[in-house]
């Protein structure tokens, strides 16, 4: 069999049913291979990054690898930025990039390069991947592919890239019946740990759990749930995780962080009993202070080592699938009755109402960002994924979004790359069946992967653009507001950006501007109205070039301290 029809036959019996690519020379026989014998969707985007981004979100979607194809030299590196984005977010995926032909390869030579566009792309891709193979024999393309998978969705999930040489592509190769891989062996937790837990849940005055990213690609936020509803905890979650919990969920209190909600950081600050579930507790959850939480109680959860007891000092740590220690948790405590704190929680509601996001910001005449957010929420209903870029945008859609039951929030964390949001939405809404998304994205992250409208059309995506158009680079623009004296070089002096209306047009999408607060119930009724629910539309959401994003923690103090009201006593690093 033709190693190529062999690759694309594997991918379909994994039940991959998507993937996206930018052809290339070097890819063109595992092209073939995909549209000849297979029923798997070709996506071709502008732009191989393009193509990372719609493959990490198809990844979040369906816990199946995300595929992303790209041929050889700048076709691989442009994928660097996407693979990156999945090994720091716990995404899996598998990303296939050709290489030159075995005897086009430099080898051993004292030189730079012997073929056209090889690239040592294995080397520049092996500290973001969980592994990186360079295919040298056909003969090894089964058991590659099968560790691939393996490697890409167990433990913490994360991308694979596996370089394959054109005539290997082209070889011909026995297939092998199958190929078994001994699984790890499970961590049984021992009835000691649980009792602790116990005990020290039933000891707290103001217990919380933290919700990460661990939870949601575990697929176990019902598990969580159904934690939170027995042991009686608010929840509280990370930037990854504000859909771990309905946003109407009474359990739930807010997302917490640099730019979190100020009643969930005080919350925080302030409990004395922390569960954290699949977070990395990195320095925008907890602020620089990290000390500040060393003085109570921390069970910290995570399948990976490294992570606990990284920043954050004298957790107790348990090394363990998160899902695998909700289960197991919860069949622990089935007979045991857990008491609501109620002072705990009037404590806490009496915080959101003396604090609503809504009125962090004095926005004069302007559209209210957060308020936005809330009624583009209440009338998106029908979403299946609020995608967010990154940047001030970003946050205001972390603190305002009321995510629904149903509905998912995907965004780039731990990289934090701008022009993710509209490419993943691509991978999005086909993951999910061409179910509407909602794309919140600001005008500087448009324009880096503003091609991928034309995707979009080609494939008659339900995508609902927003682009909140504050003409400037915000968030940069903030932090030369606190430390640079205002002077806004390359952030507002030296920018610009189009008419994403206008833009929209020579796509062929509908769209449309609003400016004033009066204007948004109409504008956000308007993306879901008659033939405009099941196409792709854009709205332009004119934001004052002034507008920050608050609160934001004032670096150097602890998280309970956040701008406006106090000021930073150092200048961020990150």
């Amino acid at each position: 069999m033709k190693v190529s029809d062999y690759i694309a036959s594997y991918l379909e019996q994994k039940g991959i049913g998507h993937v996206f690519e930018l052809s290339g020379g070097m890819i063109t026989h595992l092209l073939d291979s995909l549209n000849q014998i297979t029923k798997i969707s070709i996506i071709t985007m502008h732009h191989e990054q393009a193509a990372a981004f719609a493959a990490d979100a198809y990844g979040r979607a369906t816990g199946l690898p995300g595929i992303a194809l790209a041929t050889s030299g700048p076709g691989a590196t442009n994928l660097l930025t996407g693979i990156g984005s999945c090994y720091f977010d716990s995404v899996p995926a598998i990303f296939i990039t050709g290489q030159v032909n075995r005897h086009e390869q430099k080898g051993t030579r004292d030189i730079r390069q012997l073929g056209f566009q090889e690239t040592d792309i294995v080397s520049m891709a092996s500290p973001i991947t969980k592994a990186s193979f360079l295919v040298n024999d056909p003969i090894d393309i089964p058991s590659i592919f099968e560790n691939a998978f393996k490697i890409a969705t167990e433990g913490r999930p994360g991308p694979v890239l596996i370089d394959i040489p054109m005539d290997v592509q082209r070889a011909q190769i026995d297939v092998p019946v199958s190929v078994n891989l001994v699984g790890s062996d499970e961590i049984v937790l021992d009835k000691e740990l649980f009792q602790s837990i116990k005990t020290d849940i039933q000891n707290a005055k103001r217990p919380v759990i933290l919700v990460g990213r661990g939870v949601r690609s575990a697929f176990a936020t019902n598990l969580l749930i159904e934690l939170a509803e027995k042991l009686h905890i608010p929840v509280i979650t990370t930037l990854l995780a504000v859909d771990a919990i309905p946003f109407n969920h009474p359990l739930r209190i807010g997302f917490i962080g640099s730019y979190g909600n100020r009643w969930a950081n005080i919350a925080f600050g302030e409990s004395d009993f922390i569960l954290v579930l699949g977070s990395r507790l990195d320095i925008r959850q907890t602020g620089a202070d990290t000390k500040f939480f060393e003085d109570r109680k921390i069970y910290h959860i995570d399948c990976e080592i490294g992570e606990i007891n990284n920043r954050v000092k004298g957790c107790i740590p348990i090394v363990q699938d998160v899902k695998l220690f909700l289960q197991a948790f919860l069949a622990n405590i089935e007979n045991d009755t857990f008491f609501v704190q109620k002072v705990w929680f009037n404590h806490i509601a009496e915080l959101r109402n003396r604090w609503p996001d809504t009125k962090e910001l004095s926005v004069g005449e302007s559209i209210n960002p957060n308020s936005f957010i809330h009624q583009l929420s209440s009338t998106s209903s029908n979403a299946k994924v609020f995608l967010a870029d990154v940047g001030a945008h970003q946050m205001w859609a972390a603190q305002s979004l009321e995510i629904l039951k149903h509905q998912l929030f995907f965004t780039s964390a731990g990289m934090g790359a701008m022009g993710f949001a509209l490419p993943a939405s691509i991978g999005a809404s086909l993951a999910f069946s061409k179910q509407p998304v909602v794309v919140i994205i600001g005008d500087g992250c448009m324009q880096l992967n503003i091609q991928e409208l034309q995707t979009i059309v080609r494939n008659k995506l339900p995508v609902k653009i927003v682009v909140m158009n504050n003409q400037n680079l915000g968030m940069i623009r903030q932090f030369q507001d606190s430390y640079f004296e205002s002077r806004y070089q390359s952030t507002y002096w030296g920018y610009t950006a189009p008419d994403f209306e206008k833009v929209a047009i020579a796509y062929g999408i509908i769209s449309r501007t609003i400016r004033l607060p009066k204007e948004v119930k109409d504008a956000t009724d308007w993306l879901w109205s008659g033939d405009n629910f099941n196409k792709p539309v854009l709205l332009q959401v004119m934001i004052d070039p002034h507008t920050n994003t608050y609160p934001k923690i004032a670096f150097g103090r602890s998280i309970t301290e956040m701008e406006p009201f106090a000021k930073p006593i150092e200048m961020e690093g990150t």
